[in-house]
């Protein structure tokens, strides 16, 4: 099966929004309103057009995925990083690696632009094959209601988050 990952564009939107739609339609830790989240994001300026990927197969859009910038603040000092949220394969294309590969993707590309983390929430089995590990285990804190195993970080470059620590400031389109 070839897949071919490309930066989003304009013209992609409608089939993106119907993607995610379908890919947490059934997912039972979700409030199903992750593609109306996407549209929001895409109208911040937290928004990198460079980091919303998509997935290809023949020529139909099977998977995204989506980086935006958040920052991680303490009492002394405001940290810049990422969030990856979400990452969406149609149900018939899940279980092939394309998941993978759009994170893969989008891991390079972020470090390419000069990123030096990502956080996220996500499945505890799933994400730590791609290098992340309890946020908590670098003094990061959600400020989601989540179990602590769910609440990940990656280093993108060596010591990404070195002496970063603090709550994650999410842009306001995640509580609208």
């Amino acid at each position: 099966m070839k897949i071919n990952i490309r930066t989003e564009n304009k013209s992609d939107y409608q089939a993106v929004f119907e993607l995610i739609e379908k890919a947490f339609e059934t997912e039972e830790y979700s409030d199903h309103t992750e593609q109306f989240l996407v549209e929001r994001l895409r109208n911040s300026s937290d928004f990198i057009p460079a980091l919303s990927i998509i997935a290809e197969f023949d020529s139909r859009v099977v998977g995204h995925i989506l980086l935006t910038k958040i920052k991680i603040n303490n009492s002394e000092q405001s940290f810049d990083s990422l969030s990856l949220a979400p990452v969406s394969v149609l149900p018939g294309f899940q279980k092939r690696g394309i998941g993978g590969m759009l994170i893969k993707a989008a891991h390079k590309k972020a470090e390419e632009l000069g990123h030096q983390s990502i956080i996220l929430i996500g499945h505890k089995a799933y994400y730590p094959k791609f290098g992340y590990s309890e946020a908590a285990e670098f003094g990061i804190e959600l400020p989601f209601d989540a179990p602590r195993e769910n609440c990940m970080a990656i280093e993108l470059v060596k010591n990404g988050l070195n002496g970063v620590m603090g709550m994650v400031e999410y842009p306001k389109e995640f509580y609208e």
